[in-house]
């Protein structure tokens, strides 16, 4: 897919330190509204996905996918940092918490490797995720459902 037949999607690579942060705010903010369609258009009709053993390719999957997930994982509260960017490539580490259907809490700690093409789309999601039961206590999400508030702390300030 070229930028001349694609939505583009600012900050467009290469990224620099501060597009590359930018970028994964803005898919933080995206995956915290818990839209999937919202969230499936930052990536390409064909983007592939490893999200934990699950083997994803294109954007009806991503959609379906992320459905099925926020039915799952409730009252997802979710927060993004920058670990490294190169290129049309950025890293990433996160963590959310969320809790099921019983009302038990987890706290759900992972990477992510991204690779866009030239609309800043991303072609490419690798992400590798581990889940750690949590007491309702020792949340430290807590803000209303949305957009993380620009005063809260990040994973780095939090010690995650």
């Amino acid at each position: 897919m070229t930028a001349s037949t694609s939505t583009s999607r600012p900050p467009l690579p290469p990224f620099n330190a501060q597009t590359a942060a930018f970028k994964v705010r803005m898919a933080e903010d995206a995956w915290n509204s818990r839209d999937p369609a919202r969230v499936a258009l930052a990536y390409t009709a064909q983007s592939q996905w490893r999200n934990r053993a699950e083997f994803l390719e294109g954007r009806e999957a991503i959609e379906a996918f992320l459905t099925r997930k926020w039915a799952r994982e409730l009252d997802y509260r979710l927060v993004k940092e920058l670990w490294a960017f190169e290129g049309h490539r950025i890293a990433v580490r996160f963590c959310y918490e969320w809790h099921d259907e019983l009302g038990a809490w987890f706290r759900s700690y992972g990477n992510e490797n991204w690779e866009f093409n030239e609309a800043g789309l991303m072609q490419k999601r690798i992400a590798s995720i581990n889940d750690l039961p949590i007491a309702d206590k020792d949340r430290k999400f807590r803000w209303l459902l949305g957009r993380r508030p620009d005063d809260h702390p990040s994973l780095t300030d939090m010690g995650l």
